[in-house]
């Protein structure tokens, strides 16, 4: 029995992600559990979890030196944890923006990219590559309001575009007007059609002498 009671006891390491870790998001505290997870072997994955901003790591006492090892992984990642680049889910959560928004802004430069992180679908063959951004450069997006600075940029340069799409179609009216009335034939002036009724007789009355 007391050796029943022996393998229970748990192994337990805890630590706190900060602020400046997360940036406030849970998002972000969920990709470091994942950072770490991946540097882990595959039978210690398991044993890291994250509830709220703490990590904490729980192993059967029997298994004394894996815990050990993960130990000093998981303390490796937290000494770098705050210099981790933020990945895409991980910043659109954190400024509160869409994939659009991203997309466009880093296309434009206004988004700096810190280069190119390229991962293994889970269960396939198949690789991706995208963006990731330094953590510090996402954390002064985020202290100076940039996000909204960008969205009325956005919304003003949308309206001028606007304007000089109707500026553009109403030249365009104006110049097929022209055309055409251009192209009507001028009327000979000997033309019955144009000649005044009645002239003689406003003629014979003496009227022009």
């Amino acid at each position: 029995m007391p050796k029943a009671a022996k393998t229970e006891i748990e192994l337990l390491r805890t630590w706190t992600l900060s602020a400046a870790a997360t940036l406030g998001s849970f998002v972000r505290a969920k990709g470091i559990l994942q950072e770490i997870q991946a540097r882990l072997p595959a039978t210690s994955k398991k044993s890291v979890v994250l509830e709220g901003s703490d990590l904490t790591l729980a192993m059967p006492v029997s298994e004394k030196a894996a815990f050990t090892a993960s130990v000093a992984v998981i303390n490796k990642v937290m000494a770098e944890v705050e210099t981790l680049p933020v990945i895409p889910r991980e910043i659109q959560d954190i400024l509160t923006i869409k994939t659009s928004e991203r997309h466009r802004w880093l296309a434009d430069g206004r988004l700096p990219s810190a280069g190119t992180r390229t991962v293994r679908l889970n269960g396939r063959a198949r690789r991706i590559t995208f963006h990731v951004f330094d953590p510090k450069v996402v954390e002064d997006l985020l202290d100076r309001g940039a996000v909204d600075e960008w969205r009325e940029q956005d919304a003003e340069a949308k309206a001028q575009k606007r304007r000089e799409a109707a500026y553009k179609a109403k030249l365009t009216r104006s110049l097929k007007k022209a055309q055409k009335v251009s192209k009507k034939p001028a009327r000979d002036p000997e033309d019955p059609a144009v000649t005044l009724r009645g002239w003689e007789d406003f003629d014979m009355d003496g009227l022009l002498r």
